[in-house]
């Protein structure tokens, strides 16, 4: 039978899956989750948790928990500094949207995922054993990979290999939950079963560090198939970003596994894996791969992707706006959700000028949508000052104080988890340089696990004091 909490974990676990799925039209009144599929099955398993938790007439926060207090910490002055500013919040204006109705947005956004989501997640998640959650996990984002790479196989043949002829089998995708066939011909980057490549490569940082833990636990040659799926993804999805932090993800989880003697035989298992398949590519692609790679590496290149690319000079031009905007606002901020009313005043002419977007999107009033801050960090030094940015990073300290902890005083399935969120951390914290955006679902569920990695060492803790 059925039970409230087994409906709403099974909820949590489908969400899980169809983090990627998000390539279908949405739905608007969502918000910035209009095309977030797991949202759905978050928000459903929420309902039930809240069902539960009203019936059972306990609500308790874990505030015991030193990551979540320093959360809430954070979460508090985010409201705080947005109170100091109530009277400048409350006569901006712009895109036809007041500073008070923007804040109440943006601070529900903050508070349903850093307070209800998480601790919904943490419950659901706090009863299982840790080798039973890392299995259980890693298995639901290798399910939903495996058919994320059956979408990409068609997308690379059609839009890189230009065999139209497969078109038909892509397009029985559309038949699948949440997705419809997008397909980029004029700059053939592949975005998979995601919207667009930024998507994809959130879900790619996502589950690196699950993938690579196959590495760990798995036998055979299968256990280094799932990171030789991620890197492949990556180099084909087109995304720097992808590129450039599942690189580090994968250098930091080697470098991980090298301190460790336990696990260091795998560290060259894989090197010289690798070493004998970038080989035989050479040999089969008689040395071009070796071109693709170099253009890979020339996207990366900062000079010409500021003076060239519209789109970046978009994103450092707002990033320098925001920046002004601390500048004169240096200890408390704008308020919270508020850099769009003010950053728009400090747009360099070096990224305005002859450029579409802002006239178009970030300037033009019948737009609604608000001009993304395109980096965390800056966006929270904008709009809560030194000191909210401050307590923002050390929240972010005391995750990798604990995880780091965790990896050097465990042993088997509880390291190789403790192992996996490190991996992920680093991900999402490299990834908020250009995403300024909380909603990274795979953070709060990595979090979450935190939490009840934490909560299982201090009951091992307890029992041996008895």
């Amino acid at each position: 039978m059925l039970t409230l909490k087994k409906i709403y974990t099974k909820l949590l676990f489908l969400g899980i899956f169809f983090l990627p799925f998000n390539s279908y039209k949405g739905i608007d009144f969502l918000g910035e989750f209009s095309r977030e599929s797991a949202f759905l099955f978050f928000c459903l398993g929420l309902l039930f948790f809240l069902l539960q938790t009203l019936l059972n007439s306990k609500v308790k926060f874990p505030f015991g928990n030193e990551v979540f207090l320093w959360l809430a910490i954070f979460v508090f002055y985010c409201f705080l500094c947005s109170l100091l500013n109530v009277f400048d919040i409350y006569g901006n204006y712009f895109k036809q949207t007041s500073g008070i109705a923007r804040f109440i947005k943006q601070f529900s956004v903050l508070v349903v995922l850093s307070v209800f989501f998480l601790i919904y997640f943490w419950k659901a998640l706090k009863e299982f054993e840790v080798e039973k959650l890392l299995f259980k996990i890693r298995s639901i984002f290798l399910m939903s990979f495996i058919i994320l790479w059956v979408y990409s196989f068609f997308e690379i043949i059609v839009v890189v290999l230009k065999k139209d002829q497969f078109l038909p089998v892509l397009h029985l995708f559309n038949y699948f939950p949440f997705t419809e066939v997008r397909l980029d011909e004029k700059y053939g980057r592949i975005s998979s079963v995601s919207f667009e490549p930024p998507f994809l490569a959130i879900y790619l940082i996502t589950i690196a560090g699950w993938m690579f833990s196959y590495i760990l636990t798995s036998k055979g040659a299968f256990k280094f198939m799932p990171t030789i799926g991620v890197l492949l993804m990556t180099f084909f999805s087109g995304s720097r970003t992808a590129l450039v932090v599942i690189i580090i993800q994968l250098l930091v989880f080697l470098s991980i596994i090298l301190k460790m003697k336990s696990y260091r035989k795998y560290f060259f298992y894989f090197l010289s894996l690798t070493a004998v398949g970038f080989t035989m590519i050479l040999i089969i692609t008689k040395g071009s791969v070796l071109t693709s790679i170099n253009e890979k590496l020339e996207t990366l290149n900062f000079k010409e992707n500021l003076t060239k690319s519209i789109s970046n000079k978009s994103r450092f031009g707002i990033q320098y706006s925001n920046l002004m905007v601390f500048k004169d606002h240096p200890v408390i901020g704008v308020g919270y959700g508020q850099q769009a009313f003010h950053n728009r005043n400090y747009y360099p002419d070096w990224a305005t000028k002859s450029n579409y977007e802002f006239p178009l999107m970030y300037l033009n009033e019948n737009e609604r949508s608000f001009p993304p801050g395109y980096n965390l960090y800056i966006r929270l030094m904008a709009e809560t000052g030194i000191i909210g940015v401050g307590l923002f990073l050390f929240f972010l300290l005391v995750i990798f104080f604990k995880v780091k902890k965790i990896i050097k005083y465990s042993n088997n399935y509880e390291r190789v988890l403790a192992i996996v969120l490190y991996v992920s951390f680093v991900g999402f914290i490299i990834n908020w340089l250009q995403v300024d955006t909380f909603r990274i679902f795979g953070f709060w569920i990595c979090l979450a696990l935190l939490m009840c990695l934490n909560n299982f060492r201090t009951k091992e803790s307890n029992i041996g004091k008895t």
